[in-house]
Formats: structure tokens, sequence, C-alpha cells
């Protein structure tokens, strides 16, 4: 007996939401990078970054258009993109940091 594999993709697609503000993606090259953490208590705290030896550094990351287009937020995570030149970009919200997944039970 063998069992039928559907095609079907479960917990595998990454949901998270993207606002564009100022001129969006296109009026720069470079971007600086701000990522931060929305815990379970509602609180929304910055994540700082770790150099190779361990140590952690104030400094936000640089990027390029290509790798600033291509980063997807984990699930409690909020990824935002500031232009260098025109201060346009993009945020990212993971789906619990959205809380597109919340259960709303009104009563009443």
């Amino acid at each position: 007996m063998t069992a039928a594999t559907m095609a079907m993709p479960g917990n595998t697609a990454s949901t998270f939401l993207v606002h564009y503000f100022g001129g969006g993606l296109d009026g720069d090259d470079r971007f600086v990078v701000e990522r931060f953490r929305a815990l379970a208590c509602g609180e929304i705290r910055p994540v700082q970054t770790e150099t190779s030896k361990g140590r952690r550094k104030g400094k936000r990351t640089v990027v390029s258009r290509k790798e600033a287009e291509a980063m997807r937020p984990e699930r409690t995570e909020i990824i935002i993109c500031t232009g260098l030149r025109t201060r346009g970009g993009k945020q990212s919200w993971g789906a619990v940091a959205a809380g597109l997944l919340c259960d709303r039970r009104q009563r009443g």
C-alpha cells in the first residue's frame, strides 16, 4: 500500500506584511536596516547585531537595494529598510508581529 502525497503548502509558507513609505525602494541604491522583535506582552524591542567575536555593536547594517528587496522577516520580527538619500523604504512585519494570526473573539 502506497500513500499518495498531495501538493499542499502546509506550514512552509511565509506570511508577512509589507509597507512601503516615501518613494519606496526606487529612489536609493543603499539602505540602512533596523531589526526589531515583537514580544508576547506587546512590546517591540530592537535586535542588536553581533560582531564575529560575539560582541554586540550598536551600528546599523547597510545593504544594497537587491538585498533589501530579498529580506524576509521571521514570524515575530520587524525589518525596516530606510534609504540613505531619499529616506524612503519599506517595513516588513512578520505574521505574529503584525497580528495577522490573531484569533479575535468578541463578547456580546
